[in-house]
């Protein structure tokens, strides 16, 4: 085709990887026909009455409370007020701490409120309800069908080998969930992660309530006031050497719904097996982790040392690594959209810093308000998901509104790109770094002049060539400011 670039496929755009949809090109005043109601820039096409997610939301929100409320019956029944009152006190401590650690990981694309709300009202209500039912339900029939020399062994039989699959498989519902229902949040693996380490601390939470609450019961028949020697060794196994535990059993099933949400439709098999695996894999640690309390306090030290530690350490790794390919993918799948004009040159370098993420909210803050600094994470965050979309395109893995979605999302850039641009700008100039465009970069480079004003940032390659830009001017949207 005249005119068209060498090795570039008809219809695809400048500046794009080979194998994408093509990239809309730029307008000063877009027209979004993919997005119905203009009113609130969102996209919400009509559904039927079953389908409403009203009445999806209301009915979810109804059963949760009547869970809540049986299963908050039903621990104070066997702790007592007192007792819960003390267990709700001392369980409480550790959950802002994993909550904060799981949004920290999650920072790159956060998870939306209402998944963690649900997620959390998942774990702490439905799982633990469930399994208080079946997990004594089966200890009983452990007990009477089974031949065991006392109660205690039974209760151990129904902790290695029930427990860990009603309460992990009680928990991966919410996962299950979330990725049917709301698939276009799950990215990958580390929202599910995201989404595993908040519902097993909402279940934790309720868990340590009737463990604390009991172990102070057993206090209080021993003659002892406040909290004593039975209730602080629960404190100190449960909330101060394992507050992961739940949150590291149920992470496994989350990696195996993140690597199912990568795969491409086409691949059935691995959306489904991989997140069976991921189950199974938890049930696994989990019993051992259970089983490691019948052998005694240097068994359950040496599982502990030897074992749990260094899988959380395999975990942990394991996350952290896919946070920077996250980080990679924005860098790499956004300059498709600087070459078609819908943001600067400066915007994929600043979008996979999250230090330039932070300097670009703080200067939008201290300039703008609070406001702007939330239309700026907003801004970030759209971004964020229009790489990700794009990173589907690219493996087949797109789904039907494929389209509708893009133009959802590059409006929410569009109307914020008046705060946000400037400030992404200036950040990627304080935290200058070499910025090397990409082996896929046109020729000519990014089609003339940027469509907000701001010259692209120097080419620290080596020497003048086809992407070599003069400097930066020295005047910028904002005052220079120390990182």
């Amino acid at each position: 085709m005249p005119g068209q670039p060498s090795g570039q496929a008809p219809g695809q755009s400048p500046g794009q990887p080979p194998g994408q949809p093509p990239v809309p090109a730029y307008e000063p005043q877009p027209q979004f026909d993919a997005v119905p109601e203009r009113a609130h820039w969102r996209y919400r096409p009509r559904r039927a009455l079953r389908h409403s997610k009203a009445l999806r939301f209301g009915t979810l929100i109804t059963l949760l409370a009547l869970c809540g409320l049986v299963i908050l019956a039903l621990v104070r029944e066997q702790t007592g007020t007192e007792g819960f009152l003390v267990g709700l006190g001392l369980a409480v401590l550790p959950v802002p701490l994993m909550i904060a650690a799981f949004r920290w990981l999650g920072r790159v694309e956060p998870e939306p409120w209402r998944n963690l709300a649900f997620a959390f009202a998942w774990g702490a209500c439905a799982a633990t309800l469930v399994a208080i039912i079946a997990n004594g339900f089966a200890t009983e029939w452990i007990a009477t069908r089974v031949e065991t020399d006392s109660a205690t062994e039974a209760e151990t039989w129904g902790a290695t080998v029930i427990a860990p699959v009603v309460e992990e498989s009680a928990k991966g519902a919410a996962l299950l969930l979330l990725f049917v229902f709301r698939r276009r949040d799950f990215d990958g693996i580390v929202d599910g992660v995201v989404i595993a380490g908040i519902t097993a601390t909402g279940f934790a939470f309720t868990e340590n309530i009737l463990y604390l609450g009991n172990a102070f019961g057993e206090d209080q028949a021993l003659g002892s006031s406040g909290i004593q020697s039975v209730t602080a060794a629960t404190f100190f196994i449960r909330i101060v050497m394992s507050p992961f535990a739940h949150p590291l059993f149920t992470a496994l099933t989350g990696i195996g719904f993140g690597v199912a949400a990568l795969a491409a439709p086409r691949q059935r098999a691995r959306r489904v097996l991989v997140p069976l695996a991921g189950l199974l894999t938890a049930i696994v640690l989990h019993a051992v982790w259970n089983g490691s309390t019948s052998l005694g306090g240097y068994g359950f030290i040496a599982v502990y040392g030897m074992f749990m530690v260094p899988v959380f350490g395999l975990l942990t790794w394991l996350v952290i690594w896919s946070r920077g390919s996250e980080l990679r993918t924005v860098r790499s799948h956004l300059p498709a959209y600087v070459a078609a004009g819908w943001l600067v040159p400066q915007e994929p370098q600043a979008l996979s810093s999250m230090r330039a993420r932070a300097i670009a909210r703080d200067v939008a803050r201290r300039h703008h308000g609070k406001a702007a600094a939330r239309a700026v994470a907003e801004y970030q965050a759209f971004a964020t998901a229009l790489a990700f979309l794009r990173q589907r395109a690219h493996r087949g893995a797109a789904g039907a509104d494929f389209v509708a979605r893009e133009q959802e999302l590059l409006h929410h850039l569009w109307q914020r790109k008046d705060l946000a641009q400037p400030a992404l700008a200036h950040a990627a100039l304080l935290t200058a770094r070499p910025w090397v465009p990409p082996q896929w970069a046109p020729p000519h480079g990014y089609g003339g002049p940027p469509p907000y004003g701001y010259a692209p940032p120097p080419y620290y390659g080596p020497g003048p060539g086809p992407h070599h830009h003069p400097p930066a001017p020295t005047a910028r949207p904002y005052p220079p400011t120390r990182p």
